[in-house]
């Protein structure tokens, strides 16, 4: 039996990843909105994403559940149209579960954010009646889908 805790962990951790961003594509996700994921995490229910957003793109009003939502804003600003914040590159944003917004690109430059997600996104109508939602299968989905469709090479983010 090993009784050295580092040897130990070694034999059940998982593999470290270093990961190319420029082999995955930019998946398009509604008018003037696109991801690129770059971890789904089945265990958690959560993944990590690119989001990047033309000017006058906008994500839809929804709710996040499930998880709270980290993101770091790299390029460009956004903003919650709920909200009095603008997010710009430098920024840090954090919402807790439940939080309802609509994500405005209205600057001049492309918007692109890192997106920690946990949970699921639930899109909502003027009601707040669930229209779509969103989880790490949905995404994970629309990811192979893409590269299939495109002959693109399907990178292993499932870590």
């Amino acid at each position: 039996m090993v009784t050295d805790l580092n040897s130990f962990t070694e034999q059940f951790q998982l593999s470290d990843q270093a990961i190319n961003i420029n082999d995955i594509p930019w998946i398009p996700q509604s008018d003037r909105v696109w991801f690129k994921p770059l971890r789904f995490d089945l265990t958690t229910g959560s993944w990590i994403n690119l989001l990047k957003v033309k000017p006058g793109g906008a994500v839809n009003r929804h709710r996040h559940t499930g998880g709270k939502v980290m993101a770091y804003t790299l390029q460009g600003q956004w903003r919650y149209l709920e909200r009095e914040w603008v997010a710009t590159a430098g920024s840090y944003v954090f919402e807790p579960p439940g939080d309802i917004h609509t994500l405005l690109v209205d600057g001049d430059e492309e918007m692109i954010t890192l997106f920690i997600l946990e949970g699921s996104i639930q899109y909502l109508d003027d009601n707040d009646q669930v229209i779509k939602q969103d989880d790490v299968f949905s995404k994970m989905k629309l990811y192979y889908d893409y590269c299939e469709q495109n002959n693109i090479p399907i990178k292993e983010l499932r870590f």
